[in-house]
Order: structure tokens, then C-alpha cells, then sequence
């Protein structure tokens, strides 16, 4: 790989994934062994280049030769390309680039609801983005029914229901848990929300086994009852980092039980 000299990548060192990829452009050579910095621990140098506030939404890139910075999207393909220029060509393409910057926002501005940490005045946490917080939503919700919908035949919590029930189990769940969220700020309501729909995420992923493990066999039941164990030590969790009370979590266990009831007796 060829390094790109004299620059330094600005990463969230809260952040699991910007950790990982980071580090992956040093070990696979695309950077020289300091060309990276946490942004908790800025240089004054770099903290004097750079634009603060939009280092928190975009990885910022300082190139230390002509005192410039650049970021986001446009600061991973200058890393990239310096060692594979024909693949930035390609990924700067349109529609490819307007696709790629979008899908790069919608990660960046919701990362601390994909994997939450503590926020404090000095942490690299994203402003927030209405637009970006929907479409995570919305996404979340779209692909948790479609797992819920494909399992329908396995599982009793989904055989009954037809595909537009799944999308408004999610959204009376949202307005259920928004009762019980009143004296939360705005932006506290909102990253509870993502990280709660987080939580319907992990909990859609490991229901794949589903799709070949009858539920209503024992060994079936016992990983059911494990994923529903995760998911609930990660709400748990996820609230803690919000200053969420505990109360937060009874009452969205209290909604999932009266679903399941419904659907064991009622569907």
C-alpha cells in the first residue's frame, strides 16, 4: 500500500467503528503509523485547523503540507484513493458519490444510537439530524418486519399476521414508549428512540436462526428465550447511558407482553 504522508485522521475514539477502520488504514499501510488522532486527545495544532463542530458530524482529514482539512466521505476516498486512485474515480462517479455521502450521513449521524457511549462536552457525539433519525427509524421498522413477516411460519409471536401489522406493531410501540417519555427533552426522546429501535435491530439480526429453527421445539424456545434475554439487558443498558430510568424499560416490556398475549390467545 502506499501511505498517505503528512496527514492525520481526526476519529471518534468512542465509536467501535471508527476505531476499527481507522486503525485498518494504519495496519494495511494506507497511513503512516501517526496518522491518526482521537479526537478527545486533539493536538492544538489540529484542533486549531479544524472546523470543531463538523468534525462531530464528518471524520475531518488535516493535511499537514498545505494546512487545509477536508471531510466525511471525501476524507476516506483521499485515504483510499492515494493507494487505489482508479476506485476513487469510480466511488466519485454520480450517482454513486451523491448515494455514497448520503448513506455516509446516515451512519455518521446516527452512530452513538447504533452504539451508544457517554456523552460529555468534550466527546465526538454528532449533532442532531431529524431527517437521518426518521429514515433510521423507518429502516429499522422496515427490515425488522420483514424478518418478523419471512418467520411467520416458525414463530407463534408472527404466524397470523398479515405484513402491514408488523410496521404498526413498531409504531404504536414508538407512541406507547413517547407516554412515558414527557418530562425528557427533545433530544433526549429522539436518541432514545434510535437506541430503542437499535435494540429491535439486534433483536431482528438474531432472529434469523429462525427462518430454519422451529420455535416450537424446545431447543427453538431456549434460543428465543436467549434473545429476548439480550434484548432486554441491552435496553437496560442503552437507558443507563441515556440517564433513563429503569421505569423506561418496564414499560416497553409491559407492551411486548401484552403483544405476545394477544398473539397466543387473540390471532
Amino acid at each position: 500500500m502506499k501511505p498517505l504522508k503528512n496527514h492525520t485522521l481526526i476519529y471518534d475514539n468512542d465509536c467501535p467503528m471508527c476505531n476499527l477502520y481507522s486503525k485498518g488504514f494504519i495496519k494495511s499501510g494506507m497511513l503512516d503509523e501517526n496518522g491518526r488522532e482521537a479526537f478527545t486527545e486533539l493536538s492544538c495544532k489540529n484542533k486549531n485547523l479544524i472546523d470543531f463542530n463538523r468534525a462531530k458530524n464528518e471524520i475531518a482529514l488535516v493535511d499537514h503540507n498545505q494546512n487545509t482539512v477536508i471531510y466525511g466521505l471525501d476524507s476516506l476516498l483521499a485515504i483510499i484513493g492515494n493507494s487505489f486512485p482508479l476506485l476513487e474515480k469510480i466511488a466519485r462517479i454520480q450517482p454513486l458519490y451523491w448515494f455514497s455521502r448520503k448513506l455516509y450521513s446516515f451512519v455518521s449521524y446516527n452512530r452513538k444510537q447504533i452504539i451508544p457511549s457517554e456523552n460529555t462536552d468534550y466527546s465526538c457525539t454528532p449533532d442532531f439530524n431529524l431527517k437521518y433519525r426518521l429514515a433510521y427509524i423507518a429502516f429499522v421498522i422496515l427490515f425488522s418486519s420483514l424478518i418478523g413477516y419471512a418467520s411467520k411460519e416458525k414463530s407463534e409471536l408472527f404466524s397470523g399476521l398479515d405484513v402491514i401489522w408488523l410496521p404498526v406493531f413498531y409504531i404504536v410501540l414508538i407512541f406507547w414508549q413517547l407516554l412515558f417519555l414527557q418530562s425528557s427533552s427533545k433530544e433526549n426522546i429522539w436518541d432514545y428512540l434510535g437506541n430503542m429501535m437499535t435494540v429491535s435491530l439486534i433483536g431482528s439480526l438474531l432472529f434469523f436462526p429462525v427462518l430454519i429453527i422451529d420455535t416450537h421445539s424446545f431447543p427453538g424456545s431456549i434460543y428465543c428465550g436467549i434473545v429476548a434475554t439480550i434484548m432486554l439487558l441491552e435496553h437496560v443498558r442503552r437507558c443507563t447511558i441515556l440517564n433513563l430510568s429503569v421505569f423506561h424499560t418496564i414499560s416497553w416490556l409491559v407492551f411486548i407482553g401484552i403483544y405476545v398475549i394477544i398473539c397466543m390467545y387473540y390471532v
